[in-house]
């Protein structure tokens, strides 16, 4: 019997938490897969980013690429063989064409594309992506709600 993936929202009491997530997620992804990651500043994108860097084993410190729009995180040796592209769309501010010319749909034959503000532009890169849409209570807990869509649907989620 197969798991199917269903909207799921999560609870991330700490920053820590939203890391660990990320990684435990890193640790299932594969080669094409995109990721949307939305929410306001302060909930948690970069901090969720950085744990999928754990959980694919890549190189490089991960921080928000706001103004370099995209880093490229190689495997590192012993990690598991998958290269993590993290934008932040937030400076395109929704233009299409210069988010054409990021050739993320190329990335996306083998590489993870995580794309922090991705939402209402990069979900066109494929109909196969999980939306993560994070947000950020007055007690400072976070909850990821996850929305698969596409392939994403009949997938496990960690």
């Amino acid at each position: 019997m197969v798991a199917t993936s269903v909207n799921k929202t999560l609870e991330l009491p700490r920053v820590e938490d939203t890391e660990a997530f990320g990684e435990r997620l890193g640790k299932v992804l594969q080669g094409g897969d995109l990721l949307l990651l939305a929410g306001p500043l302060g909930a948690g994108k970069t901090a969720l980013v950085r744990g999928l860097a754990v959980g694919l084993g890549v190189t490089g410190r991960v921080s928000s690429p706001t103004f370099v729009i995209a880093r490229v995180h190689e495997p590192a040796e012993g990690g598991r063989g998958i290269t993590l592209v993290h934008v932040d769309a937030y400076r395109l501010g929704g233009d299409l064409e210069e988010l054409d010319d990021l050739d993320l749909d190329t990335d996306l034959v083998d590489s993870v594309v995580a794309v922090e503000w991705g939402e209402g532009a990069a979900e066109r890169l494929s109909e196969d992506h999980l939306l993560i849409r994070l947000e950020r209570r007055e007690d400072d807990v976070r909850l990821a709600h996850l929305l698969p869509h596409g392939s994403w649907v009949d997938r496990e989620l960690p």
